[in-house]
């Protein structure tokens, strides 16, 4: 009979071992969880403002935000804001109808880099 149950403990001290030795969550990114004006949206009037949400908590300090229209031109922006702890906003000047890119580069709360990009469009007036 021992020689019955020895195999069967082997295997659920086995399939024990294995679930406390797997790993724990890994410390993540923040990545972009949405954006107002949505990403690849098109809104009808002009945003006056830019609010990027991320997925963790991020440091504004080495935060950047750049956004350009469909010629490649640099749009000037309002200081970077940081509402909340995952959020940052940039205040936009009276958009033009049009494409514009949204380019950003952020550092998590615990310090791990990430970018991205994504395009919003102005429908003509």
């Amino acid at each position: 009979m021992a020689d019955r149950i020895r195999p069967r403990l082997l295997l659920v001290a086995g399939a024990l071992a294995t679930l406390v030795a797997r790993a724990g969550p890994a410390l993540a990114h923040a990545f972009l969880d949405h954006a107002d004006p949505r990403v690849g949206s098109t809104v009808s009037s002009p945003p006056a403002v830019l609010t990027l949400a991320f997925t963790e908590p991020i440091e504004a300090a080495f935060s950047r935000v750049e956004v350009r229209d469909a010629a490649g031109k640099r749009i000037e922006t309002g200081p970077l804001e940081h509402p909340a702890p995952a959020t940052i906003t940039v205040s936009l000047p009276g958009l033009a109808s049009g494409r514009y890119t949204v380019t950003w580069a952020v550092v998590s709360a615990d310090t791990h880099p990430s970018e991205g990009h994504f395009a919003f469009v102005v429908k003509e007036r």
